[in-house]
């Protein structure tokens, strides 16, 4: 019978593998050139290097803070 720890164990890689999938899914898309939120260009740069990014530097960087 498992226990505790294989349990969690269990779940932890459960999740684990569910946001690989989620990461694989986004990556594939492509990037934004307009930012989704305040609706400046997207430098080319940050589109190449960031896959499926939707948002420029500063409004990603609020939306970081205010997690």
């Amino acid at each position: 019978m498992a226990d505790a720890a294989d349990l969690a164990n269990d779940q932890a890689e459960y999740f684990l593998r569910l946001s690989l999938l989620r990461h694989a899914r986004g990556a594939a898309k492509p990037s934004a050139q307009y930012c989704v939120d305040c609706d400046d260009a997207i430098p080319l740069a940050r589109q190449r290097s960031v896959a499926g990014c939707q948002t420029c530097v500063d409004c990603q960087e609020l939306r970081e803070r205010r997690r």
